[in-house]
């Protein structure tokens, strides 16, 4: 029978919370207490659609198997109590689409769900265009329309929201994002990202010193704001 969430977390007090927040929401979950458990589970069909990871698991580190899950179709939500930000980075770079540092909200941790399942259970879209909150982005036109009036963007920026449109909801690394906009040269010019982040929020924003729509992760990189992509 096809569940929602795989639980994998070792700490029975940790899993109570989650098992209690996934219930009254009626998300359905299946546990596992180890890194081989987790595997097993995800292999079975159908799978799960989103995995809640720890990264101090007793048998493996948690970065190990992020692969693994994600190669099995799962998407994969980071739970951990490590503050260092390289940390953070590495899962995001292995291919997990989030990360909620303990202790955490309930109702944002299951937003966060709600955003995974949204992503895994969408419907087909059109490959050259993206809508979100505000606005459009056509590839083949070339063209970014906010609130009914075209947007002048350069090149660059208009590659660079394409990028985070690509993936909403979903916290893009700073060298992800370089390396797909500038490329593998300049995957460690943080600045020159940040310059253009600032340029991109003052014609999308409506108020870019109070940013909506690209959301900063300190440290780690941005994210879109909003609902999985959908065609126009």
């Amino acid at each position: 029978m096809h569940k929602d969430v795989l639980i994998v977390e070792d700490e029975p007090a940790i899993c109570r919370l989650l098992v209690g927040a996934l219930e009254r929401t009626g998300l359905t979950h299946v546990e596992a207490g180890s890194a081989a458990e987790a595997l097993r589970l995800a292999a079975i069909q159908p799978h799960p659609l989103v995995a809640l990871l720890d990264l101090g698991l007793p048998d493996r580190d948690g970065l190990e198997i992020i692969p693994q899950l994600v190669d099995a179709g799962l998407a994969v939500i980071i739970l951990t109590a490590r503050d260092a930000t390289d940390e953070k980075v590495a899962a995001l770079d292995l291919g997990a689409d989030d990360f909620v540092t303990k202790p955490f909200d309930s109702a944002e941790l299951l937003a966060r769900i709600r955003s995974a399942l949204r992503r895994k259970t969408g419907n087909r879209i059109d490959p050259q265009r993206r809508a979100f909150e505000g606005g459009s982005i056509d590839r083949d036109a070339h063209i970014v329309d906010m609130n009914g009036a075209a947007v002048a963007l350069t090149p660059r920026e208009f590659d660079l929201l394409w990028a985070l449109c690509e993936k909403p909801g979903r916290v893009l690394t700073h060298k992800t994002l370089l390396e797909t906009v500038w490329g593998p040269a300049h995957r460690d010019d943080v600045d020159y990202l940040r310059v253009a982040i600032r340029a991109l929020r003052k014609k999308v924003e409506a108020d870019p010193s109070r940013p909506k729509l690209i959301m900063n992760e300190p440290g780690v990189g941005y994210r879109l704001a909003g609902s999985p992509a959908r065609p126009e």
